[in-house]
C-alpha cells in the first residue's frame, strides 16, 4: 500500500510540473525532463504494488512479458492456456487504459490525465487489498 501511495503522489507531483506545459511544442523543456522524471519513478513503484498485491498474470509495465506467456502457453505452443483470461483481461485493461489516456491528453493536456492516474492507482490498490482473495497465499 505504501508503493502505490507514493506511486499516486508521484503522479500528483507530475500533475502539478505539467501546469503550463505546451504539449505540442514540447516546452518548457525542463518541464518536460521533470515530468518524465516523475513517472517513470512512478513506474518502478508501480512495480512494486503488484509485487505487493501479488497479482499473477499482471505485469502492468512489462506487457510483453504478458503476450509472451499467451504465446508460448497456448495450444498452438503445445502448451495448456494456464491463466488465458486473466492474461488478455490484462491487456485489453492496459489497452483501453492507453486509449482512454490518449484522449484525455488530447482534449485536455498532461494535468488531468495524471491526476486521474494517482487516483485509479490508490483506488485500484484499496480494492485489491480488501478482496477477500487478498489474503490467499499465491503459488
Amino acid at each position: 500500500m505504501v508503493a502505490a501511495l507514493i506511486e499516486a503522489v508521484l503522479l500528483w507531483i507530475a500533475a502539478g510540473v505539467s501546469l503550463g506545459f505546451e504539449i505540442a511544442a514540447q516546452a518548457p523543456e525542463t518541464r518536460l525532463f521533470s515530468i518524465i522524471a516523475l513517472t517513470a519513478v512512478a513506474m518502478g513503484f508501480r512495480n512494486a504494488t503488484i509485487r505487493q498485491l501479488k497479482i499473477p498474470d499482471l505485469t502492468t509495465t512489462v506487457l510483453t512479458l504478458t503476450l509472451t506467456g499467451l504465446a508460448a502457453d497456448s495450444s498452438l505452443a503445445g502448451g495448456t492456456n494456464p491463466n488465458w483470461s486473466r492474461r488478455i483481461g490484462s491487456v485489453v485493461a492496459i489497452f483501453l487504459g492507453a486509449a482512454l489516456g490518449a484522449v484525455l491528453v488530447m482534449r485536455s493536456g498532461l494535468t488531468l490525465p495524471l491526476i486521474l492516474a494517482g487516483v485509479l492507482v490508490l483506488a485500484g490498490t484499496i480494492a485489491c487489498t480488501l478482496h477477500p482473495a487478498s489474503v490467499e497465499p499465491v503459488d
